[in-house]
């Protein structure tokens, strides 16, 4: 597996993950960095650049061009490699199932070979140090980089990937993950699993603005982002994607609750 240290990191660092192919979304992402003054070396994606939404090529073209690290999630290696499909971990026949293939088959083929090679050389992890604690950031898990790891699972999932991790790179203080779409930080025995949410698609709270994590001072606080929600749906609707995706950025409500644990599903009354 493939390993990248970034040394020490001490300022202010911005943690982000799934753009999704929502170029006006990883714009207005650049623009809450630069505000903060947040240079490139200190943002870190936790992968997923592409997925659901209308703008995969023009996504990784700013996130290529933006030189931030970027951890593999399973798109990178599923799109690098020249698969049939996302390799998300849904289960066959679900909604999301379903629904990945045409967002899919647009990304693979809007990606030129060079966005391809480029993703299928990003790292599986990466470590650095801030304020003295070593942080590793992976996507999913470890040995399964699509496993679903949320704030509820049982904490035999959070020690076995904290073994897991350790064995290749290391003592390791705290983790930093993505995969799930939903934010959350968690104390565990061993440190604080940190999952800083996507960008590119709200987190199933019934609004738009998606989500980014700050780690500052030792300190992991979560940030809305707003973006322009019109102009993403006009790239979906361009590519000829599917309205559920497209409706989700509207209503901030995933098109299938499959996936979720049952404590954070609200059902198709709460959804309207």
């Amino acid at each position: 597996m493939r390993h990248v240290d970034l040394g020490v990191l001490d300022d202010p660092v911005l943690l982000f993950g799934g753009p999704y192919s929502n170029a006006q979304a990883l714009g207005a992402l650049f623009a809450a960095a630069q505000d903060r003054g947040i240079a490139p070396h200190q943002m870190i994606c936790t992968g997923d650049i592409v997925a659901y939404c209308g703008a995969p090529q023009r996504t990784t073209a700013m996130i290529r061009a933006m030189g931030c690290a970027v951890v593999a999630g399973n798109c990178e290696i599923q799109l690098g490699s020249g698969a049939a499909d996302c390799g998300c971990g849904f289960e066959d026949g679900t909604a999301c199932d379903l629904l990945s293939a045409r967002w899919y088959g647009y990304a693979a083929q809007a990606l030129s070979g060079a966005d391809r090679i480029w993703m299928a050389a990003r790292p599986d992890m990466i470590s650095f140090y801030h304020q003295g604690a070593r942080y590793a950031v992976i996507h999913g898990g470890v040995r399964d980089v699509a496993r679903f790891v949320w704030e509820m699972s049982p904490e035999s999932h959070f020690l076995d990937e904290w073994d897991t991790l350790e064995q290749q790179i290391g003592a390791i203080d705290h983790i930093i993950a993505g995969h799930c779409g939903i934010p959350f930080l968690k104390t565990t025995p061993r440190g604080q699993w940190i999952n800083a949410g996507v960008i590119g698609m709200p987190p199933h709270d019934g609004r738009q603005q998606t989500r980014f994590a700050l780690l500052d001072g030792g300190e992991v606080q979560f940030h809305r982002l707003s973006y322009d929600v019109e102009a993403a749906q006009a790239d979906m609707t361009a590519a000829g994607l599917p309205e559920d995706y497209k409706t989700a950025l509207r209503t901030g409500y995933w098109p299938s609750e499959d996936v979720l644990p049952a404590a954070l599903r609200f059902g198709a009354s709460a959804k309207g």
